[in-house]
């Protein structure tokens, strides 16, 4: 009898985290869609608005980008400040949100980005900068740094 329970919690052990695994491995594949996606739109012009390669804001450009991995997100970066969980600053991952406020109002959510990559200690997340369009920009510059509000994690 004791070997039969010892033989199912095995069983169940393994296929717990085979499980587990599939899903973190289903997780990654959505993430690196999502970033393709929105890295495809890198040199789109900024566009108040926009939604398009002809011109893109940046809650646009994360709306599209999730919208490629089955994924829907509301359209205003403060909406999306609302969705999925929050995230220390320190353990910030690829496919993260990170906000910020960027206008008069200093604790007002204004602008969003997706974290890209966090290899080497450094955040670096791609956005729609209003004066550079899609690009790629690292968390600890002095700009958004002096900016940052919050993080969350969508999925």
């Amino acid at each position: 009898m004791k070997l039969k329970f010892i033989v199912f919690a095995l069983i169940t052990i393994i296929f717990y985290s085979c499980g587990s695994a599939k899903r973190a491995r289903i997780r990654e594949q959505r993430i690196n869609t999502v970033i393709q996606t929105a890295r495809a739109y890198t040199g789109t012009p900024y566009k108040w608005g926009g939604t398009s390669r002809t011109g893109i804001d940046c809650s646009g450009l994360l709306c599209n980008s999730f919208r490629s991995a089955n994924y829907v997100l509301p359209r205003t970066s403060d909406a999306q400040s609302k969705v999925g969980s929050k995230v220390k600053r320190r353990l910030l991952a690829p496919g993260d949100l990170v906000f910020f406020a960027t206008g008069k109002k200093r604790r007002k959510i204004t602008h969003v980005g997706l974290v890209t990559d966090t290899r080497g200690g450094r955040v670096k997340f791609i956005h729609s900068s209003s004066s550079l369009g899609v690009v790629e920009s690292y968390l600890d510059t002095e700009y958004y740094d002096k900016r940052y509000i919050t993080a969350r994690r969508p999925f």
